[in-house]
């Protein structure tokens, strides 16, 4: 499956959760992952997030898509590289 995660967390746990997600999928722009993953690789993940953030104060929204080729992707402006922003 592949699914989009986008989250606001607090300021302490922002790297926390970037590096948690970061094992899993890609990071595509601030506060934004997706890829292809597999429902028990994405629960492990979630748990993991689940562990970090604070659920009165943050939030964390999946997206899944069930049938990605049915996406279409299209950007607007600069194209955001990983490399950029965390080498």
């Amino acid at each position: 499956m592949f699914v989009i995660i986008t989250y606001d967390v607090g300021e302490k746990r922002v790297n926390k959760v970037r590096k948690k997600l970061k094992q899993y999928l890609m990071w595509t722009q601030n506060s934004v992952f997706e890829g292809d993953i597999t429902e028990g690789k994405l629960q492990k993940c979630m748990a993991e997030v689940n562990k970090i953030i604070k659920k009165e104060e943050d939030s964390v929204y999946i997206y899944r898509i069930y049938f990605p080729a049915q996406i279409q992707k299209d950007i607007m402006g600069v194209v955001k590289s990983y490399e950029d922003i965390f080498i």
